[in-house]
Parts: structure tokens; sequence; C-alpha cells
């Protein structure tokens, strides 16, 4: 079935394409800075929002317990509404509060944004977020972000800008960033840089504080993550912290963040989170705050904000996805390049494989539909956790939510489960036999079948999302050579082929849940959840059910390989020890015509 002259020649590509993409390496941008200090910020002013000063409570004991909806939550929104339009001076907040119906932690829910806008004189915007709510009772360091966001409103109060200045406090934000997705949508004109504030007095750390993922593929532009960096490093002396390459390429890949900023860049606009406890924030409800950390946080913020008011437009200055290496930035266009080459031998040579396999009356296409039909199991998993969510067994928001955010319900993994044994041993089977394959799988026919839909499928994702190929380049060629008859491997070690394929995706899974301090069954859990709550689009599932299809139709042929006899066009003479065939000595009519 393959030539594998075929495939060793086509490599000649991968080595054009890693020329390509050396040449294309540049410089990164340099960030913005400014050398106005930012003392203006008052600290303790915030920790008394926060913690109350004498005779007066603070917001974290007026509003204890605030799950997003929650009448205590309302009571919080109007509060700040208030307060982002209390400064007087010469450049006051116009405050508009908006209300909307969106799927949150606790199901659906009427959430509240309060927007604050104070017009500069261009109409480019910069922006401040922070969230309000809070899964759990306390949650004193998540809820500092929003008496930051009040203190900085009556900084900004007694000053000008050149941009127009934007505050908004959301709802949602303890899962799902249903309250970001609304603001997103409401902020009319071009937006340079969109800030939102984590937990910033939270005495705990954990880098990166500059969190830039996007729920698409991509993230911030390297200028607003350089010019966020240098205030930070201004203020606490040390650098933020930044992503490793594999790390960006994980993201890319597998666009995910538990964080509001994801959904502002999903929109198009420069996002950031700024936060001393990353991308989680605080680790627990009942943790500590630090007066310290909400100066030098809170200093950093306004010194950003500064910064970029009095530089340039942010929007155009990189490109999203491209991947930030040391000093030196690899385009996305050049991922995608490289990425394409490396799925160019195994598809010619599959291809080339395939018309062999016609010469030989195999129907290469009945078995191609025998393997696709491993698609269905996954693909009715996905339909029953939509419909889950659909009748309330589970509460799914839109986005992704952190772990520990909507409790696990072992009797919906269960359930999960049970319906993808069933679609393997009943709905994939009924597609089987209704396709009518002729013989069992391990011949030459199912091999070309089964490369021939992995070909297909790496290269849709490759279309799709070029990062995520990358993850599937290994399984490409270990699969296709594991299936085909003349790579003589035995039945174990191609089923270690076919797994060793499988390592890069289950690499991505362990950094997620080391990132997001997941163990499996949390994991299990947000998987759910993202399949329910409808994160993952309808052509991305139908593509990665394909792709589950192709490694279990690998373990089948692999598993069940029987030998065949070899292609006619490729048999070799060989001699004069060994035999070569019948007329090779002569004695023949044809030996004596030649």
């Amino acid at each position: 079935m393959l030539d594998l002259r075929i495939y060793r020649a086509a490599f000649v590509v991968v080595a054009l394409a890693l020329v390509v993409v050396a040449f294309s390496l540049h410089s990164q941008q340099r960030g913005l800075q400014t050398t106005l200090p930012p003392d203006a910020f008052d600290a303790g002013q915030a920790m008394a929002i926060l913690d109350g000063s004498t005779g007066q409570p603070g917001l974290a004991a007026r509003f204890e317990s605030r799950r997003p909806g929650s009448k205590a939550d309302f009571a919080l929104a109007g509060v700040i509404a208030r307060g982002l339009a209390r400064p007087s001076g010469p450049a006051a907040f116009q405050v508009s509060r908006h209300d909307f119906q969106a799927r949150t932690i606790d199901g659906e829910r009427t959430l509240r944004t309060v927007i604050a806008t104070r017009p500069g004189t261009v109409s480019r915007q910069i922006v401040l977020v922070a969230h309000r709510d809070a899964a759990a009772r306390g949650s004193r360091a998540e809820l500092s972000g929003t008496a930051a966001l009040l203190e900085l409103a009556h900084v900004f109060a007694g000053r000008r800008t050149r941009r127009t200045l934007t505050l908004v406090s959301t709802s949602g934000g303890s899962g799902g960033a249903a309250g970001a997705a609304d603001a997103a949508g409401r902020l009319d004109g071009p937006v340079d840089a969109v800030i939102v504030l984590g937990d910033l007095a939270a005495s705990a750390t954990r880098k990166p504080w500059i969190v830039p993922w996007s729920e698409g593929v991509g993230a911030a532009s390297v200028r607003l993550r350089k010019t966020v960096d240098i205030a930070l490093r201004d203020e606490t002396g040390q650098g933020a912290g930044a992503p490793r390459a594999t790390a960006q390429l994980l993201r890319f890949a597998f666009p995910l963040t538990v964080s509001e900023q994801g959904v502002f860049a999903a929109h198009g606009m420069p996002a950031v989170q700024v936060g001393p406890g990353g991308e989680l924030g605080a680790r627990s409800p009942d943790a500590p705050v630090s007066l310290a950390r909400m100066e030098s946080f809170g200093r950093a913020v306004l010194r950003s904000v500064t910064a970029l008011d009095a530089g340039p437009n942010i929007r155009p200055s990189s490109p999203r996805g491209d991947v930030v290496l040391k000093n030196q930035i690899v385009p996305a266009w050049a991922i995608r390049l490289l990425v394409g080459s490396l799925l160019v031998p195994p598809l010619l040579a599959v291809v080339d494989g395939v018309f062999r396999v016609r010469r030989r009356r195999e129907q290469p296409a009945r078995w191609f539909l025998w393997a696709l039909a491993g698609a269905l199991p996954f693909l009715l998993l996905w339909g029953v956790a939509v419909l889950m969510r659909l009748t309330g067994l589970i509460d799914a928001p839109p986005q992704p939510a952190p772990p520990a955010a909507v409790a696990v319900r072992p009797a919906a993994l269960v359930a999960a489960g049970v319906v993808l044994a069933i679609g393997w041993l009943l709905v994939r089977l009924v597609a089987v036999r209704r396709v009518g394959t002729a013989g069992p799988p391990g011949t030459a026919g199912s091999a070309a079948g089964v490369g021939l839909l992995t070909c297909i499928a790496t290269a849709a994702v490759w279309i799709a999302n070029p990062f995520a190929a990358a993850f599937l380049v290994l399984a490409a060629h270990l699969w296709v050579l594991a299936v085909a008859p003349e790579v003589r491997v035995a039945r174990r070690g191609g089923l270690v082929m076919v797994t060793i394929g499988l390592v890069p995706l289950a690499v991505a899974v362990l950094a997620y849940g080391f990132s997001l301090h997941a163990g499996p069954v949390r994991l299990a859990w947000m998987g759910l959840l993202l399949l329910a709550g409808g994160h993952v689009g309808i052509l991305s599932g139908v593509i990665w059910s394909v792709v589950a299809a192709c490694a279990c139709g690998a373990l089948v042929v692999v598993a069940r390989r029987r030998a065949e006899p070899s292609d006619p066009s490729t048999v070799r003479s060989r001699g004069p020890l060994t035999y070569a065939g019948p007329g090779s000595l002569g004695g023949t009519d044809s030996a004596l015509r030649r």
C-alpha cells in the first residue's frame, strides 16, 4: 500500500520550509514607558474600600456571599455604580447599567454590567475591568480588583486623559465570563487596550502575573504585554514572568482560559489580566490580602494606563498568533508553513497507496467509511452532554470556568462514560454493518482507509488551526506507518507506534491540568462542561471526533493485521544466491526474447 520512497522524498519540502521559517524571525516590539510617578493611587484607601475603616464596614463584610445574579450581587452593583459616579472633578464619569440574561455557574441568571465612561480627546479607548461576584463565600482577594477599580476611578476623576477611559464592573467572572462577554459587545469605538484587574491584593503569588490568552487563537499584542511588564518591574522590582514557547503553542492550539481577558481578546481587543495570583487568582476563598500587594499592583496598573494613554496605538502592533521565542518572534504564517510541510510526506504516500489498493480491488472507500464510523460514539457523547445542560442536569457556563467553580457531579461523569461505551459497542457496530466491508480489518484496504482518513482529518485541523495540527504531526506519521503492510513491524510494535502518536495530545491535557491545578476527575469534569456549554464549536467537535476515530481505527487495524502478499508493482529481483523468480536464469520464452 505504501511506497516508502515517495514518503522519504517528500521530506525535501520540510527542509525548504525550515529555511523559510529561519528567515522569518524578527525582533519583538518594545513596551511603552512613562516618567510620571503613580503616586495618586492610594492603596490605603483601596484597602479601606475592601475591608472598611473605623466604624464603617467594607465591601467584603457587607457582601460576603455574592453568587452571580444573586440579590447581594445586584446590591453590590448598585454600590459600585454610585462609587464610580461619585468622584467629582474636571473629568467625572458617566455611569450606565445594563441587565441581561446569561448562563452562569448557577444556571440561567439575570446579571448586571456597570459601565463608567469618560470621553477623551480621541475616540480610542483604554478599558479597565473587574468582576465582583464569587463562587465561594468570602473571597476577599477576589474582590480586591473591584476595590482598586473604585480607587482608580477616584484618581482619574481628577485628571484628563487623551484617550477615552472606560471602567467596567461585571458579574459572572467566577465562571463563564458572561459579564465580560456582555461588556465586550457594548464597547463602542476602537479599543487600544483592556486591562482586567485580578486579585490585586492577594498575598500569595504565582507567575506569570500577566495573563494574555484569548478564547480564540492568539494572545494580546507583545507591546501591551511589555508595557504592563515594565510597569510591574518598576513597582515590584521583578518581572511578571513570560510564558515559554511550548506554553504558547499549547494555548494557541487548544484555546482555553478561565479569566476574563480571554473574552475581550476573542472580540479582537488587546487584553490582559493582571494580578499576583496569575490566571487562577487567590488559592482559596479565605486567602489573606496584603496592603503592599495592593499598592504595588495598583500603582503598576495606573502606570500602565498612563503609558498607554501617551503612546501610539496598540492594536496594529503585532499579529495575533505569533510565538515569542526569547527575543525573537516567529510569525503565525511561518508556523502554518512548517506544520503543513510536515504533513506532506504521509499525505503524498497515502494518496499514492490508495490508488495502488484500488488497482487491487480492495475497496478502500468502504474501509474509509468503516474508520469514519468510529467518530459516532464521540459525537453521541457530545450530543448527550449538551442535552444534560438543556435539561438542567448540569450547569455549564458558555465559557470555561475554573475547575473548582462548578461542583463535580459523579453521576454525570459515569453517564458520559456509559454513553461512550454504548456508542462504540452499539451505534458504531450498526454503522459498520451498513458499510459492509469485505473481510476483517488488517488488510491493505483497511490500512488505506484509515491512512486516508487520518490525512484528511489532520489536514482539516491544519486548515482550522495550524497550532493544533502541530500536536497531530507525530500521529499522522506513526499511524500511517503502523497500519501499512510494507512497514514490517510486529503487532506489539505497531500498537506502541499508535500509542506514541497520542503522546503530544496527552501532554497537552496534563499541561492544562498542571496550569489549572486540576486532577484527572476535575479535568474530565471540565471537559464535559466545555462540551455541554458550547465552548467547543460544531466544526471543531466534528473534526476532533474524526481524529479520535482515526486513533481507534489504527489500533484495530494493527491489532488484527494479518500477513499480506506484497504489491506486485514493488517486487524486486534478487540473486544470484537468492530466488529471483521464474525465468530469471533463462529457459523460458520471455527470457529468450530478452
